[in-house]
Protein backbone atom coordinates (compact mmCIF):
# COMPACT_ATOMS: atom_id res chain seq x y z
CA UNK A 1 0.00 0.00 0.00
CA UNK A 2 2.78 2.76 1.02
CA UNK A 3 5.01 1.69 -2.38
CA UNK A 4 1.17 2.04 -4.45
CA UNK A 5 0.96 5.62 -2.76
CA UNK A 6 4.70 6.57 -3.40
CA UNK A 7 4.53 5.82 -6.96
CA UNK A 8 1.50 7.65 -7.15
CA UNK A 9 3.06 10.97 -5.19
CA UNK A 10 5.95 10.50 -7.97
CA UNK A 11 4.08 10.50 -10.86
CA UNK A 12 2.14 13.85 -8.77
CA UNK A 13 5.21 15.23 -8.72
CA UNK A 14 6.59 14.32 -11.71
CA UNK A 15 3.71 16.14 -13.54
CA UNK A 16 4.20 19.54 -11.21
CA UNK A 17 7.91 19.49 -11.82
CA UNK A 18 6.99 19.24 -15.76
CA UNK A 19 4.28 21.95 -15.79
CA UNK A 20 6.86 24.27 -13.73
CA UNK A 21 9.70 23.58 -16.28
CA UNK A 22 7.51 23.51 -19.66
CA UNK A 23 4.97 26.98 -18.79
CA UNK A 24 7.45 28.59 -16.49
CA UNK A 25 6.03 31.68 -18.19
CA UNK A 26 2.28 30.58 -17.33
CA UNK A 27 3.25 31.32 -13.64
CA UNK A 28 0.99 34.44 -12.92
CA UNK A 29 -1.84 32.42 -15.43
CA UNK A 30 -1.66 29.94 -12.61
CA UNK A 31 -1.53 32.10 -9.34
CA UNK A 32 -4.30 33.82 -11.16
CA UNK A 33 -6.63 31.31 -11.45
CA UNK A 34 -5.74 29.51 -8.20
CA UNK A 35 -6.76 32.72 -6.22
CA UNK A 36 -9.78 33.47 -8.23
CA UNK A 37 -10.91 29.65 -7.43
CA UNK A 38 -10.64 30.34 -3.80
CA UNK A 39 -14.29 29.69 -2.32
CA UNK A 40 -13.90 33.16 -0.74
CA UNK A 41 -15.24 34.69 -4.20
CA UNK A 42 -18.15 32.54 -4.25
CA UNK A 43 -19.11 34.48 -1.32
CA UNK A 44 -18.37 37.49 -1.73
CA UNK A 45 -18.66 37.70 -5.72
CA UNK A 46 -20.81 35.44 -7.07
CA UNK A 47 -23.58 34.95 -3.94
CA UNK A 48 -24.48 38.71 -4.56
CA UNK A 49 -24.98 38.17 -8.24
CA UNK A 50 -26.93 35.35 -8.31
CA UNK A 51 -29.03 36.16 -5.23
CA UNK A 52 -30.14 39.49 -6.60
CA UNK A 53 -30.69 38.23 -9.83
CA UNK A 54 -32.31 34.83 -9.63
CA UNK A 55 -32.61 34.29 -5.44
CA UNK A 56 -33.10 30.44 -5.62
CA UNK A 57 -29.83 29.83 -7.38
CA UNK A 58 -27.98 32.26 -5.03
CA UNK A 59 -29.17 30.23 -2.33
CA UNK A 60 -28.79 26.90 -3.38
CA UNK A 61 -25.07 28.56 -4.70
CA UNK A 62 -24.39 29.13 -0.72
CA UNK A 63 -25.77 26.05 0.58
CA UNK A 64 -23.44 24.20 -1.86
CA UNK A 65 -20.20 25.68 -1.31
CA UNK A 66 -20.61 25.35 2.43
CA UNK A 67 -21.81 21.84 2.91
CA UNK A 68 -19.07 21.30 0.22
CA UNK A 69 -16.50 22.77 2.20
CA UNK A 70 -17.59 20.83 5.25
CA UNK A 71 -17.30 17.99 3.45
CA UNK A 72 -14.08 18.47 2.11
CA UNK A 73 -12.51 18.84 5.47
CA UNK A 74 -14.53 15.47 6.56
CA UNK A 75 -12.51 13.63 3.89
CA UNK A 76 -9.64 15.52 4.55
CA UNK A 77 -9.31 14.38 8.51
CA UNK A 78 -10.36 10.52 6.86
CA UNK A 79 -8.28 10.94 3.90
CA UNK A 80 -4.52 11.86 5.50
CA UNK A 81 -3.46 13.45 2.04
CA UNK A 82 -0.28 14.69 2.15
CA UNK A 83 0.72 18.34 -0.25
CA UNK A 84 3.37 17.99 -2.75
CA UNK A 85 5.68 20.60 -1.81
CA UNK A 86 5.93 18.92 1.60
CA UNK A 87 6.16 15.18 0.99
CA UNK A 88 9.14 15.60 -2.30
CA UNK A 89 11.41 16.88 1.05
CA UNK A 90 9.86 14.45 3.77
CA UNK A 91 9.91 11.44 2.04
CA UNK A 92 12.70 8.72 1.77
CA UNK A 93 11.01 7.45 -1.38
CA UNK A 94 14.17 9.84 -2.84
CA UNK A 95 17.90 9.47 -2.87
CA UNK A 96 19.25 13.12 -1.49
CA UNK A 97 20.81 13.31 -4.64
CA UNK A 98 17.63 12.69 -6.85
CA UNK A 99 14.91 14.28 -5.42
CA UNK A 100 13.01 16.85 -7.83
CA UNK A 101 13.18 19.96 -7.65
CA UNK A 102 9.73 21.94 -6.54
CA UNK A 103 9.07 25.61 -6.60
CA UNK A 104 6.90 27.26 -3.94
CA UNK A 105 4.51 29.97 -4.12
CA UNK A 106 2.87 32.48 -2.06
CA UNK A 107 -0.17 30.55 -2.40
CA UNK A 108 1.20 26.79 -2.00
CA UNK A 109 2.10 26.91 1.48
CA UNK A 110 -1.81 25.51 2.72
CA UNK A 111 -2.11 23.91 6.71
CA UNK A 112 -4.80 21.27 5.62
CA UNK A 113 -4.25 17.21 4.55
CA UNK A 114 -4.51 17.62 0.74
CA UNK A 115 -7.15 14.84 -0.26
CA UNK A 116 -9.46 16.04 -2.05
CA UNK A 117 -8.64 19.33 -3.38
CA UNK A 118 -10.50 22.32 -1.88
CA UNK A 119 -10.36 24.64 -4.47
CA UNK A 120 -11.36 21.98 -7.02
CA UNK A 121 -14.35 20.59 -5.27
CA UNK A 122 -15.87 24.54 -4.38
CA UNK A 123 -14.94 25.39 -8.22
CA UNK A 124 -16.59 22.47 -9.69
CA UNK A 125 -19.78 22.76 -7.44
CA UNK A 126 -20.22 25.96 -7.54
CA UNK A 127 -19.83 26.07 -11.39
CA UNK A 128 -21.91 23.05 -11.85
CA UNK A 129 -24.91 25.10 -9.96
CA UNK A 130 -24.32 28.16 -12.17
CA UNK A 131 -24.30 26.04 -15.45
CA UNK A 132 -27.21 23.84 -14.56
CA UNK A 133 -29.45 26.95 -13.95
CA UNK A 134 -28.96 28.73 -16.69
CA UNK A 135 -29.89 25.54 -18.84
CA UNK A 136 -32.90 25.10 -16.45
CA UNK A 137 -34.24 28.33 -17.00
CA UNK A 138 -33.48 28.38 -21.06
CA UNK A 139 -35.04 25.03 -21.40
CA UNK A 140 -38.49 25.35 -19.81
CA UNK A 141 -41.14 22.70 -20.44
CA UNK A 142 -40.45 22.85 -24.24
CA UNK A 143 -38.67 20.17 -25.89
CA UNK A 144 -34.73 20.95 -26.28
CA UNK A 145 -34.26 23.55 -29.31
CA UNK A 146 -30.84 23.74 -32.20
CA UNK A 147 -29.82 27.08 -29.83
CA UNK A 148 -30.43 25.21 -26.65
CA UNK A 149 -28.27 22.23 -27.40
CA UNK A 150 -25.69 24.83 -28.46
CA UNK A 151 -25.65 26.79 -25.21
CA UNK A 152 -25.34 23.16 -23.18
CA UNK A 153 -22.71 22.56 -25.81
CA UNK A 154 -20.92 25.75 -25.03
CA UNK A 155 -21.49 25.79 -21.33
CA UNK A 156 -20.29 22.79 -20.43
CA UNK A 157 -17.21 23.57 -22.87
CA UNK A 158 -16.44 26.34 -20.45
CA UNK A 159 -17.32 24.57 -17.28
CA UNK A 160 -14.66 21.98 -18.31
CA UNK A 161 -12.32 24.40 -19.05
CA UNK A 162 -12.14 25.91 -15.81
CA UNK A 163 -11.64 23.05 -13.94
CA UNK A 164 -9.25 21.49 -16.18
CA UNK A 165 -7.26 24.90 -14.92
CA UNK A 166 -7.92 24.86 -11.69
CA UNK A 167 -6.47 21.21 -11.38
CA UNK A 168 -3.63 21.97 -13.03
CA UNK A 169 -2.89 25.63 -11.23
CA UNK A 170 -3.12 23.61 -7.93
CA UNK A 171 -0.56 20.99 -9.34
CA UNK A 172 1.70 23.87 -10.99
CA UNK A 173 1.60 25.57 -7.37
CA UNK A 174 2.30 22.36 -5.71
CA UNK A 175 -0.17 22.38 -3.69
CA UNK A 176 -1.84 18.98 -4.65
CA UNK A 177 -1.45 16.01 -6.21
CA UNK A 178 -3.29 14.73 -9.90
CA UNK A 179 -5.25 12.36 -8.02
CA UNK A 180 -6.63 14.83 -5.47
CA UNK A 181 -7.78 17.49 -8.00
CA UNK A 182 -9.64 14.69 -9.69
CA UNK A 183 -11.25 13.67 -6.54
CA UNK A 184 -12.08 16.94 -5.73
CA UNK A 185 -14.09 17.79 -9.08
CA UNK A 186 -15.73 14.64 -9.13
CA UNK A 187 -17.04 15.59 -5.15
CA UNK A 188 -18.18 18.86 -5.74
CA UNK A 189 -20.05 17.62 -9.16
CA UNK A 190 -21.67 14.92 -6.72
CA UNK A 191 -22.36 17.68 -3.92
CA UNK A 192 -24.13 19.89 -6.80
CA UNK A 193 -26.04 17.41 -8.14
CA UNK A 194 -27.26 16.42 -4.67
CA UNK A 195 -28.53 19.34 -4.16
CA UNK A 196 -31.00 19.62 -6.94
CA UNK A 197 -33.15 17.18 -5.23
CA UNK A 198 -32.86 18.99 -2.23
CA UNK A 199 -35.68 21.23 -1.86
CA UNK A 200 -35.86 21.92 1.57
CA UNK A 201 -32.78 24.86 1.27
CA UNK A 202 -34.86 27.18 -0.15
CA UNK A 203 -37.86 27.70 2.76
CA UNK A 204 -35.65 26.46 5.42
CA UNK A 205 -36.71 27.95 8.48
CA UNK A 206 -34.33 30.40 10.97
CA UNK A 207 -34.65 27.46 13.10
CA UNK A 208 -33.54 24.58 10.66
CA UNK A 209 -29.92 27.02 9.68
CA UNK A 210 -29.42 27.18 13.35
CA UNK A 211 -29.69 23.33 13.63
CA UNK A 212 -28.07 22.61 10.56
CA UNK A 213 -25.25 25.24 11.52
CA UNK A 214 -25.17 23.69 14.95
CA UNK A 215 -24.55 20.18 13.61
CA UNK A 216 -21.61 20.67 11.37
CA UNK A 217 -19.57 22.33 14.28
CA UNK A 218 -20.57 19.59 16.37
CA UNK A 219 -19.89 17.12 14.08
CA UNK A 220 -16.60 18.48 13.14
CA UNK A 221 -15.57 18.96 16.85
CA UNK A 222 -17.01 15.90 18.16
CA UNK A 223 -14.96 14.10 15.08
CA UNK A 224 -11.75 15.70 16.21
CA UNK A 225 -12.25 15.16 19.77
CA UNK A 226 -12.77 11.36 19.31
CA UNK A 227 -9.74 10.59 17.15
CA UNK A 228 -7.63 12.85 19.28
CA UNK A 229 -8.85 10.27 22.18
CA UNK A 230 -7.47 7.40 19.92
CA UNK A 231 -4.58 8.97 19.39
CA UNK A 232 -4.90 10.48 15.99
CA UNK A 233 -3.49 14.13 15.29
CA UNK A 234 -5.78 15.85 12.98
CA UNK A 235 -3.46 18.74 12.97
CA UNK A 236 -0.54 16.77 12.04
CA UNK A 237 -0.43 18.97 8.62
CA UNK A 238 0.32 22.00 10.50
CA UNK A 239 3.81 20.92 11.82
CA UNK A 240 4.27 19.86 8.10
CA UNK A 241 3.54 23.06 6.50
CA UNK A 242 5.51 25.27 9.02
CA UNK A 243 8.82 23.00 8.52
CA UNK A 244 8.99 22.85 4.68
CA UNK A 245 7.20 25.93 3.53
CA UNK A 246 10.35 27.83 2.11
CA UNK A 247 8.96 31.36 3.59
CA UNK A 248 7.24 31.36 7.04
CA UNK A 249 4.99 34.40 6.23
CA UNK A 250 3.48 31.84 3.34
CA UNK A 251 1.83 30.07 5.74
CA UNK A 252 -1.19 31.38 7.17
CA UNK A 253 -3.50 31.10 9.76
CA UNK A 254 -6.77 31.18 7.69
CA UNK A 255 -5.89 28.17 5.86
CA UNK A 256 -5.79 25.86 8.88
CA UNK A 257 -9.34 23.53 8.71
CA UNK A 258 -10.78 25.17 11.76
CA UNK A 259 -10.71 28.50 10.42
CA UNK A 260 -12.18 26.90 7.07
CA UNK A 261 -15.09 25.67 8.87
CA UNK A 262 -15.83 28.66 10.73
CA UNK A 263 -15.97 31.15 7.99
CA UNK A 264 -18.22 28.09 6.04
CA UNK A 265 -20.86 27.82 9.72
CA UNK A 266 -20.87 31.74 9.33
CA UNK A 267 -22.21 32.12 6.38
CA UNK A 268 -24.98 29.69 6.24
CA UNK A 269 -25.70 31.35 9.69
CA UNK A 270 -25.52 34.52 8.56
CA UNK A 271 -27.81 33.66 5.45
CA UNK A 272 -30.14 32.73 8.25
CA UNK A 273 -30.69 35.15 9.79
CA UNK A 274 -30.42 37.54 6.85
CA UNK A 275 -33.60 35.52 5.26
CA UNK A 276 -35.39 35.91 8.21
CA UNK A 277 -34.90 39.07 9.05
CA UNK A 278 -37.01 42.66 8.58
CA UNK A 279 -34.50 44.04 6.53
CA UNK A 280 -35.33 41.49 3.86
CA UNK A 281 -38.65 41.49 3.88
CA UNK A 282 -38.54 45.00 3.13
CA UNK A 283 -35.87 45.37 0.73
CA UNK A 284 -35.78 42.09 -1.62
CA UNK A 285 -39.46 41.60 -1.08
CA UNK A 286 -40.93 45.16 -0.68
CA UNK A 287 -42.34 47.22 -3.78
CA UNK A 288 -38.73 47.41 -5.54
CA UNK A 289 -38.15 43.69 -5.89
CA UNK A 290 -39.38 43.35 -9.56
CA UNK A 291 -37.03 46.24 -11.06
CA UNK A 292 -34.03 46.02 -12.52
CA UNK A 293 -32.99 48.72 -11.31
CA UNK A 294 -32.52 47.74 -8.12
CA UNK A 295 -31.72 44.59 -8.49
CA UNK A 296 -28.57 45.93 -10.36
CA UNK A 297 -27.87 48.60 -7.92
CA UNK A 298 -28.36 45.55 -5.21
CA UNK A 299 -25.78 44.10 -7.02
CA UNK A 300 -23.52 46.70 -7.64
CA UNK A 301 -23.59 48.12 -3.98
CA UNK A 302 -22.83 44.57 -2.72
CA UNK A 303 -19.65 43.81 -4.47
CA UNK A 304 -18.35 47.33 -3.59
CA UNK A 305 -19.13 47.10 0.13
CA UNK A 306 -18.08 43.19 0.30
CA UNK A 307 -14.78 43.56 -1.47
CA UNK A 308 -13.93 46.92 0.80
CA UNK A 309 -14.52 44.46 3.77
CA UNK A 310 -13.08 41.55 2.62
CA UNK A 311 -9.96 43.60 2.42
CA UNK A 312 -10.08 43.87 6.53
CA UNK A 313 -8.44 40.81 7.93
CA UNK A 314 -8.53 39.71 11.38
CA UNK A 315 -5.36 39.46 13.74
CA UNK A 316 -3.96 35.96 13.99
CA UNK A 317 -2.10 36.81 17.05
CA UNK A 318 -4.77 35.07 18.94
CA UNK A 319 -6.00 31.99 17.48
CA UNK A 320 -9.41 31.97 19.31
CA UNK A 321 -10.44 35.58 18.90
CA UNK A 322 -9.36 35.18 14.71
CA UNK A 323 -11.61 31.80 14.58
CA UNK A 324 -14.43 34.42 16.38
CA UNK A 325 -13.75 37.37 14.25
CA UNK A 326 -13.49 35.25 11.18
CA UNK A 327 -17.02 33.49 11.87
CA UNK A 328 -18.74 37.01 12.68
CA UNK A 329 -17.55 38.36 9.48
CA UNK A 330 -18.59 35.62 7.21
CA UNK A 331 -22.02 36.04 8.85
CA UNK A 332 -22.11 39.68 7.88
CA UNK A 333 -21.50 38.95 4.54
CA UNK A 334 -24.84 37.72 3.38
CA UNK A 335 -26.17 39.91 6.38
CA UNK A 336 -25.31 42.96 4.18
CA UNK A 337 -26.13 41.87 1.10
CA UNK A 338 -29.55 40.16 1.32
CA UNK A 339 -30.48 42.56 4.35
CA UNK A 340 -28.64 45.83 4.71
CA UNK A 341 -28.30 46.86 1.37
CA UNK A 342 -31.41 45.95 -0.25
CA UNK A 343 -33.27 47.81 2.46
CA UNK A 344 -31.37 50.97 1.77
CA UNK A 345 -31.67 50.71 -1.36
CA UNK A 346 -34.98 50.06 -1.49
CA UNK A 347 -35.61 53.35 1.08
CA UNK A 348 -33.48 55.45 -1.04
CA UNK A 349 -35.32 54.29 -4.13
CA UNK A 350 -38.87 54.86 -2.85
CA UNK A 351 -38.07 57.98 -1.00
CA UNK A 352 -36.73 59.64 -4.96
CA UNK A 353 -39.76 58.06 -6.41
CA UNK A 354 -42.23 59.16 -3.30
CA UNK A 355 -40.75 62.85 -4.37
CA UNK A 356 -41.02 62.77 -7.84
CA UNK A 357 -44.51 62.07 -7.66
Amino acid sequence: MELGMNVLHDFGIQSTRYLQVTYQDSQDWFILVSVLADLRNAFYVLFPIWFHLQEAVGIRLLWVAVIGDWLNLVFKWILFGHRPYWWVRDTDYYDNTSAPLIKQFPVTCETGPGSPSGHAMGSAGVYYVMVTSILASFQGKKTPTYRFRCLSVILWLVFWAVQLNVCLSRIYLAAHFPHQVVAGVMSGIAVAETSRRVRGIYDASLRKYVLVTGFLFAFAVGFYLLLGALGVDLLWTLEKARRWCERPEWVHIDTTPFASLLKNLGTLLGLGLALHSGLYRRGCRGPLRGRLSFRLGCIGASLVLLHLFDSLRPPARVELVFYVLSFCKSAAVPLASVGLIPYCLARLLGGTHGKAL
